[in-house]
């Protein structure tokens, strides 16, 4: 079988017969990739946790008619390590996972964005540091979320009225309507966004630490069920991995 080599970061598996695992993968040139790993649930198993989801690895993979199968799996970075021992981070880092599964829908679709963006994310979670400050991981996880909805196409509007497109009186957000909304052409269900809370979601959708960097905790926490309402909206179904967050 041709077979070829790409860095990934592991997404999920799934159980298959007695000793094989299906892997899913977030690759950075080949996009979304499932492929079987071969015995690698026996504990003589070459690839032993090397396959397991938040490991960053160079692969080489076998291609196959329904299914690829990992041929080498060499660890770069095994981001789950310092989540284990920290549980709003891991469920933060679960969120990530989850999230790039699945805006990432075509398999070997290339992903560039995505595959660096996750990347990033998921180092700084570990770290618990962005900007030079340490951050909570709902904070992080807030700011991967708003990217990576951006990169596929899902940007919120946050300066303008995502209805009309008037830039005065955006004083509301509503997930449906794509972000802020003005008086004028607020739907049912908008919830208040002061200036500063704009400012903030602004702030972690551009990446832009400093501008979040004194964000009074109960800002954040209203930031965070926006930015979780309008991820479930754009996603058609909630994502399972956020109500395990802690906020």
């Amino acid at each position: 079988m041709p077979t070829y080599s790409d860095e990934a970061v592991v997404l999920r598996t799934q159980n298959l017969g007695e000793a094989d695992r299906i892997v899913t993968l977030l690759t950075r040139r080949h996009g979304k990739v499932r492929a079987v790993a071969r015995g690698v649930r026996r504990t003589s198993s070459k690839f032993g946790a090397r396959l397991e989801p938040f490991s960053q690895v160079d692969l080489q993979v076998a291609t196959g008619r329904s299914l690829h199968h990992v041929a080498q799996a060499v660890t770069r970075n095994a981001f789950g390590e310092p989540l284990m021992v920290d549980y709003p981070r891991y469920t933060a880092g679960q969120a990530m996972l989850e999230t790039a599964d699945r805006l990432v829908a075509e398999e070997g679709e290339p992903a560039v964005q995505q595959y660096l963006l996750l990347v990033a994310a998921l180092r700084a979670l570990g770290q618990g540091v962005a900007g030079g400050q340490m951050r909570p991981g709902s904070q992080l996880l807030d700011s991967y979320l708003l990217r990576a909805l951006a990169v596929a196409g899902y940007a919120p509007a946050l300066t303008h009225c995502a209805r009309c497109g008037r830039g005065d009186r955006v004083d509301f957000f509503n997930p449906s309507a794509g972000g802020v909304v003005c008086t004028g052409c607020r739907p049912p269900g908008s919830v208040p966004a002061s200036p500063q809370l704009r400012a903030y979601l602004g702030g972690l959708l551009a990446g832009d630490w400093e501008a979040t960097r004194d964000a009074p905790a109960p800002l954040q926490r209203a930031a965070s069920g926006m930015v979780a309402a309008f991820a479930s909206w754009q996603l058609e179904r909630g994502l399972r991995s956020l109500s395990h967050v802690e906020r």
